[in-house]
Order: structure tokens, then sequence, then C-alpha cells
């Protein structure tokens, strides 16, 4: 992770076209004819039930496990277990001197999946990607009208207002054209929300009037076949033997157990009722490195979870106000409890192996008095109520949100705030945090690009407010910084634009940022060639059982 700022130096130079034509000679051409696959299941112990399988539509690692790993491609992807860019269903590319021009060449002899719900009658073509865009980007599309959604990640990125054409210009040739030149564009093609769907299962579904079925029963060029999904239970796939690149589906089996209790994850894995699980408990860390029957690889985070403070709520939209709740929190307790030793105190809006990080940027100080001296100059001398909502679920970023949630409650009476802790089920909390609904809320986010626009941007500009930016918070000084720095290529710059982002948000506190963890993986001794995907989906590619 610490060599990201070389790695992005070179991914948006001029000359990013000859090495990665080279590099797409390594990928081979697509298989023209089915591989054998092993018969051998695999089964992860996964954590929560995704809410549908059409990524473009999420923003949570649940349903990008479940679909954009499994089921799909992207024109791009990122290396199995790093950071680096290369090519996916586009094996090479070109961009133009102005930044703003992207022709894509496409794979040739690529295949939709065969279900028993679908049939292709033809491969992987230009009329996929330009159907795949033009459902986020063009609102009079016709799949967008007759399936309505949102499209968080896409709106998020601002790719809603710069997208401005995605045009066929031959059966493997696409060219995207963008309003503004925007240096992170290649690695935001390489996240979920972009991975591609099939026009022809598309037109199948219109035709039916099930458009929505694009969400349940889903359709891609990925390495796994989607066969079922018995809600809040089981999601089971099938190793693509037509996949085009060799080496990447080992078994011919995958199994979803959904099992949100981590003690009963744990207890499934050491009875090998699944040879992978997620997100174990941090006290049980130590027990799950020393049974013999499992292994525990386990790397830093490139993770941030941390308080999102709802500017549109008053007393919220006080500057003051934010800052004393900021200062009344105790990380230190917080890390030491709640991260028991597996995490650090988180500074800034991005973690420390980012990019860009400013190390010079300091915390305010843990303060009670001086937090309560801040309130009454905002005029809440006897303090106030609000909500402060905890998530349910366990990630790494926050392995106990709930306990959080107390802490936090504790520290903040210490004040006069008086906090209601709330909850939902996970689906519901994002959805209900989108809407603006909660106070406070407790959320993270695991890195998505390597890139620091996907922390600032999605996290705290204003094209995010309706989605991933759950602060609400729109400040035009910040923003008109990730904006310039989008538009140009060079590093130095962009790390010059975002360290004064950087300083404007430990100004204006729009949320307090709590903890950076590292991120522990156990799986069963058979399991080979697992790798931990740094932007926190777990991945099956290249992973098989001895």
């Amino acid at each position: 992770m610490l060599v990201r700022r070389p790695l992005f130096a070179v991914r948006f130079a001029a000359h990013l076209f000859m090495a990665v034509a080279a590099a797409s000679v390594l990928f081979g051409a697509a298989h023209s004819e089915a591989a054998e696959l092993p018969a051998k299941t695999l089964v992860f112990c996964s954590d929560a039930s995704p809410a549908g399988f059409d990524p473009a539509q999420y923003t949570t690692s649940v349903e990008f496990s479940a679909a954009a790993y499994t089921v799909y491609n992207r024109l791009v992807e990122f290396e199995h277990g790093g950071t680096k860019v290369e090519p996916g269903l586009a094996q090479s590319w070109e961009i133009s001197d102005d930044g703003r021009v992207y022709t894509f060449h496409l794979r040739q002899g690529v295949k939709f999946h065969t279900t028993s719900y679908f049939k292709p009658t033809r491969d992987f073509d230009a009329d996929d990607v330009v159907q795949t865009f033009e459902r986020m980007r063009d609102p009079d599309d016709a799949l967008r009208k007759a399936y309505p959604v949102v499209f968080p990640y896409f709106s998020d990125l601002g790719l809603a207002t710069n997208l401005a054409k995605v045009e066929r210009i031959d059966p493997y040739t696409v060219r995207m054209t963008l309003r503004h030149a925007s240096a992170p564009f290649l690695s935001e093609l390489a996240m979920p929300f972009a991975s591609i769907i099939s026009a022809e299962y598309v037109a199948q579904l219109m035709h039916a009037g099930n458009a929505a079925d694009l969400n349940r029963l889903p359709i891609g060029t990925g390495p796994f076949v989607f066969h079922s999904y018995d809600k809040d239970a089981t999601i089971r796939f099938d190793g693509n033997a037509d996949y085009w690149k060799s080496g990447v589906v080992r078994v011919s089996k995958l199994v979803f157990q959904i099992t949100p209790d981590p003690a009963v994850r744990e207890q499934k894995l050491k009875d090998g009722e699944c040879e992978v699980m997620n997100y174990p408990r941090p006290a049980d860390i130590a027990a799950l490195s020393n049974d013999p029957n499992l292994q525990m690889p386990h790397q830093v985070g490139f993770n941030l979870g941390f308080l999102a403070y709802n500017t549109t709520h008053k007393p919220l939209g006080n500057v003051d106000v934010r800052r004393a709740l900021d200062m009344a929190i105790d990380k230190q307790a917080i890390v030491k409890s709640v991260y028991q030793g597996a995490g650090q105190v988180a500074v800034n809006p991005m973690p420390p192996t980012q990019w860009s990080y400013d190390a010079a940027l300091k915390d305010a100080p843990y303060d009670p008095a001086q937090a309560k001296a801040l309130l009454a100059k905002a005029g809440y001398p006897n303090g106030f109520s609000l909500t402060l909502w905890a998530m349910p679920v366990q990630r790494p970023y926050n392995p106990n949100a709930r306990l959080m949630a107390e802490m936090i409650q504790a520290d903040w009476a210490k004040i006069g705030v008086q906090a209601q802790i709330t909850t939902y089920e996970w689906g519901e909390y994002v959805r209900r945090a989108h809407a603006g609904e909660h106070d406070a809320m407790l959320i993270g986010l695991t890195g998505d690009n390597g890139d620091p626009d996907n922390w600032l941007g999605v996290l705290l500009g204003c094209a995010a407010v309706n989605g991933s930016n759950f602060s609400k918070w729109c400040y035009k000084p910040f923003d008109d910084l990730l904006v310039k720095a989008r538009e140009t290529n060079d590093v130095a710059e962009r790390t010059r634009l975002y360290t004064q982002a950087q300083e404007i948000f430990k100004s204006q506190v729009p949320f307090t940022p709590i903890a950076h963890s590292t991120v522990y993986q156990p799986l069963r001794k058979n399991v080979v060639g697992f790798k931990i995907d740094p932007f926190g989906p777990t991945q099956f590619w290249g992973v098989g059982l001895k």
C-alpha cells in the first residue's frame, strides 16, 4: 500500500496505453472451450443478506461480494488482492491528450452466463457496455424508466453530470466522453457499480415486463454463475466453466451461508461447515489464530470508521456544536475497548496509507470541559437531545457499533447531550440514512479504488449528499478543491489540493473520524489462493481447496 503514489502517477500518464496493451497479452484470448472444473464446493459463512444482485444500486461489500465479484466483470479490474488497474472486458484502451475521451477495445469471445432463465445467443460486445452506462447516465433510458432505481456511486463520483457520451464505434470498440477530465475515472470503472450487464438479457426482461428481475436473477460474464437464493439463508453459485481467464475458477460450486452472528460463523468454521468466514470478533482473534485447523492472514485495513453528523438537522448545522461533540469523544478508550488492540485512532477522512494523507494534521484534544464551553457559546449551555444510530452489522472499520455507541453516549452525557441509540436492519439502516433521517450515525468505508477522491468526494462531496455523504454536508470551498483535483493528472498538484481539503475538513468537522482497523481473514487450512481484498469485499477469484 505504500507504493500507491507511483502507481497513480504512472496510471494517468500519457503512455498508459502502451503499458496496458502489453499487459493484456498476459491475459490471453477468451476461452473457446469450456474448462473442466474441480468437483469441489467452497462454502463461505457470510455476515449479512444482500439487498439485491444489481451492483449499480448498492454501496456495501455485502452486495459486492454476492454479485459484483462473483457474477460480473468490468471493463477494467483491480488486480486480485491489489489496487493496480489491469485489463478486464476491455483488453486495451487509449486516452485523449486532454484526458476527456477514453476509447476501449473490447475482448472478443467472452460469453454471458447460460442459466435456467436466460440463454444468450451472442457473445459480449459493445452494446452491453452502452446499455450498462446509458442506464445510469440517461434519465430517459428505457430500462431506467421500466425499472426505476438510483445509482448512488455513479452519482457520488460525479459521473451523472460528467459522463457526456457513451458510443458504440463498432462491435468491439466503445468511446466514452467526459465533460471534464477526471484523473480517477479509470479506477472508478473498476469499481463494482460499473459491472457490465447483458443488453440481450435486458431486452428479454423488458419484453416480459420483468425489468426488476435484473436485481433478483443476475446475468454476467463473471467467474461464477448465479444458481439460487434462499432469502436470508443461502446463495448458491456454479463455477463458470466458460470463464474467459484461466486459473480464476477453481471450484465447481460456491455457497454463501448467511450467518449474521459472528460466534456462529466462528463455530461453523471450526467445525468445517464452511471454509471461509468474514468479520471475526476482535476478542476471538487470538484463539482463531492458534487453532491448528485454521489460517489467519491479516493486513492493515484500508478503511475508516466514523461518526457522521447530519448537518441539515439542528443544532448539528452549527460548527461549534460539531466541534464540541467531537472533543467530547474519548477515541483512545474506544479503540482500546471496541477494537481491542487491532486498530488505531483516526484523525483524517482517509487512512494513513492513502497517498495525499496529511500527517501534519492533529486531532482536537479530548476535553469535556472545553466541549461544554463550546456548547454554551453555541447557545446550548444545558445541552440537547439527539438520536445516535448504531450499525446492526459488524465491519472491519467497526467491529462493535453498539458498544461504540454506548461509549459515545456516555461521553456526551458528560457535557449535557442526551443521545438515544437507534438501529435498524442493515438494508433499512442504509436506506434511511441516505434519506437523511438520522441525527448522528456510525458508519464507515473501506476504500474502493485507491484514489483520494474516493474518500473526500464520496464521503463529503456535494454530488454525494443524497448518497454516501451521510453528513449531508455541501461546503463550496471544499468541493471546489475536489473539482480542481479531478481535472489534473499531476499527482503533486492533486496532493496539494487534497491537503487543503483535509484542513477544511478538520476545521468544519462534518464527521468525527474514529478509527482504522487491522483486517483479519479466518480460513480453513485447506483453502488455497485466497487474497484479502484491500477494498473490503470477500472475493473467490483463484480460490480453491486442497
